[in-house]
């Protein structure tokens, strides 16, 4: 996909194919440099005496700003904490930026900035910068926030290049949570969250450090990555493109809780697509697989992780989904947005 529109389009927000052609054919070009083209969560910084550091950024404006399960606050500390811990780092030291709007009540910042620095505490990273700016009411959608990370490298090495034919993926939990307790919590299409004998559908929003230390700790771990917008079909597709392997998954191994696959059924979405703010992908290689589900099952946040997939030369560059027929389909990046504004 080459960039041929006039204008910016939500599209180019998803993590899918229109985001990966912003980043390869105008952002890397523009900026040429080799940090920056590993395409990690993070950046694994030049080290010093005492080692690597990673760092990383992002930028939150999800709708509406307080859903079941999180909130913007909470949101803007775990998505970056998780983006360093995928780079096998210990997070540190977070930056925080603030772009208010004109109008937004005192009483939703101050439930807003509580929520992050619980977050921060709990997780033990400290907040140590910022910046605060304030727009013209009706130009900012309440709050946007900006996060930064520093961190130090103890798992080095985690990176697609290193997975090989035979490895086992694995995923930390049930898939699509996020998205779906985002969307439903909007209230645009009538639909609500007790789908499934009044159970309330939650975000999975949180912190990943524990979890991706325990995986690591296992031994044999590839890579990790957080499956946030796109999915996890979508971050599959960016381990295996441009690879000599391709990733086959097995359909009834994929956790999906009953709530989600059945609110994604009724609006005609895909879970495999629906974005996710605490759950993480890891490829392990098979003689430790079993060892590092052991491990994350054992860590909180990771008893429902799963194997459901391994790594194979069949189909190179290429996702697929095998169901229980035996039939495979190609699971491709997102096309387009399923939900906008949704981290």
């Amino acid at each position: 996909m080459s960039l041929h529109d006039e204008f910016v389009t939500l599209d180019y927000g998803s993590g899918g194919q229109k985001t990966a052609a912003l980043i390869d054919e105008l952002l890397r070009p523009a900026l040429a440099d080799p940090l920056l083209d590993a395409l990690g969560d993070g950046a694994i910084l030049p080290p010093d005496a005492g080692g690597s550091l990673a760092f990383s950024t992002d930028s939150f404006v999800v709708n509406p700003l307080f859903f079941p399960g999180g909130d913007i606050g909470k949101l803007a500390v775990c998505g970056t904490v998780n983006d360093l811990a995928m780079c096998g780092a210990v997070p540190q030291y977070l930056s925080l930026a603030l772009i208010l709007e004109e109008g937004l009540p005192f009483a939703t910042l101050r439930k807003i900035i509580a929520s992050l620095a619980e977050t921060a505490r709990a997780v033990g990273v400290r907040v140590v910068t910022g910046d605060t700016k304030v727009v013209e009411r009706g130009r900012g959608d309440g709050v946007y926030i900006n996060t930064a990370g520093v961190g130090r490298v103890r798992w080095p090495g985690l990176t697609p290049n290193a997975i090989r034919p035979g490895d086992k993926l694995l995923v930390s939990g049930p898939v699509g949570d996020h998205g779906t307790a985002v969307m439903l919590a909007r209230n645009e299409l009538g639909v609500q969250a007790g789908l499934q004998r009044g159970e309330m559908l939650l975000s999975d929003c949180a912190p990943l450090h524990q979890l991706a230390d325990a995986a690591c700790r296992a031994g044999g771990v590839r890579v990790l990555r957080d499956a946030t917008r796109g999915g996890l079909a979508t971050t599959l597709n960016e381990f295996a493109e441009g690879h000599t392997f391709g990733i086959c998954l097995t359909e009834s191994a994929i956790p999906i809780r009953p709530a989600v696959a059945a609110a994604c059924e009724l609006l005609g979405l895909d879970p495999l697509y629906c974005a996710n703010e605490g759950r993480m992908i890891c490829a392990a290689a098979p003689n430790t697989a079993d060892a590092v589900l052991a491990a994350l099952r054992a860590t909180p946040g990771g008893e429902g992780a799963a194997i459901i997939g391994e790594v194979n030369t069949t189909y190179p560059g290429r996702v697929t989904l095998r169901n229980a027929y035996g039939a495979n389909r190609i699971l491709s990046k997102l096309a387009g947005a399923q939900l906008p504004r949704i981290c």
